[in-house]
């Protein structure tokens, strides 16, 4: 049996990547969809106004942030 070191070294398949990357954007999706139903308050919490918020839910799957990884 391989140890998690070693398996985290491996390169993954090229399928294996795209099937994360995909749903790494589906995940990205609900959450935007999230984003945009959160009432006032909970916006509030997040220190976001609706309009923030809203132009967040509107972006494109593939346009997500710099600093985001799938």
């Amino acid at each position: 049996m391989a140890h998690i070191s070693t398996l985290s070294r491996q390169r993954p398949h090229r399928s294996q990547s795209l099937i994360a990357t995909l749903l790494a954007l589906g995940a990205l999706h609900r959450q935007r969809r999230a984003l945009a139903r959160l009432d006032d308050h909970a916006l509030n919490d997040l220190g976001l106004s609706r309009d923030a918020a809203l132009r967040e839910a509107r972006r494109p799957v593939w346009d997500a942030p710099g600093n985001w990884h799938a």
